[in-house]
């Protein structure tokens, strides 16, 4: 079962894409929900007013869980929805007592965070197994969302859980992101060991980066933040877990960089 969240956890809806992507891309079916009352604040989700076959109607917030065959030897649960605001204990044993009706063995949680690094460069994804209990000293401390209590209630509960997290340029906004939502399809079938199909997500992806580039040549300083996160992301060419020392001093850096448009040195 493959699970993505809207809100905090989803960066450029680079997550919630993914699950919108495989939906359009294979034949699925709409097989339950979570309803909304005990765990959303409407006020926050609000529900929405639409027009369906001619008739007005309000839609609620709520979760949805949906099957999708790929092949003749894989089919997918996927669960979407907004980020609950009340009851997460609760609401992850419903969201795994759905998984182990349908008989699912591994539960991936996926994500999207802004981060300190560069459109130019390969989008950073980070990987994570059940409660990471060996992370030892380099372990990520600090706010989580519901993929992470999600990922190791589903640890505790005996499947195998691993969640992935791929990091947007925090300097490009809040616009979709199809260059995240490719990342984290292509880590999906590197971890299933399936060719997932990418559809038009690859020249959407060439969109993103060109409207990137436009603004970065349009503006001096952003110009130069960039190189500097260019340096510092080829200083080592693998991708970065954003709980690494490695991607601590990166921002680190960055921000003194950045604090030096705002205090340059005397001449």
């Amino acid at each position: 079962m493959i699970a993505a969240f809207g809100g905090w956890n989803d960066a450029c809806q680079a997550a919630t894409n993914v699950i919108r992507h495989l939906l359009d891309v294979y034949e699925s079916r709409e097989i339950g929900h979570i309803c909304c009352d005990s765990y959303y604040d409407y006020q926050s989700s609000r529900p929405m007013m639409c027009t369906v076959q001619g008739r007005r109607r309000i839609v609620w917030p709520e979760t949805t869980f949906y099957e999708i065959t790929v092949n003749d030897d894989t089919a997918l649960y996927v669960e979407m929805g907004p980020e609950p605001n009340f009851h997460w204990s609760d609401f992850c044993q419903r969201s795994l007592r759905f998984a182990d009706e349908c008989e699912v063995t591994d539960v991936i949680t996926i994500g999207s965070m802004f981060a300190d690094c560069a459109h130019t460069r390969a989008l950073p994804v980070s990987h994570s197994e059940g409660d990471d209990d060996d992370a030892g000293e380099d372990a990520y401390c600090g706010p989580i969302g519901i993929p992470t209590v999600l990922n190791y209630a589903a640890a505790e509960d005996g499947f195998e859980a691993r969640s992935l997290w791929v990091s947007i340029p925090q300097y490009l906004g809040g616009d979709d992101c199809a260059a995240g939502t490719l990342r984290l399809l292509e880590e999906l079938g590197t971890v299933m060991e399936t060719e997932l199909e990418e559809g038009d997500l690859a020249s959407q992806a060439e969109r993103w980066r060109a409207k990137a580039d436009m603004l970065v040549r349009c503006n001096d300083d952003l110009s130069d933040y960039v190189h500097h996160l260019e340096r510092l992301m080829d200083d080592d060419p693998a991708e970065h877990d954003v709980s690494t020392p490695h991607s601590r001093r990166l921002v680190e850096e960055t921000e003194e960089f950045l604090r030096s448009f705002d205090h340059p040195a005397a001449e």
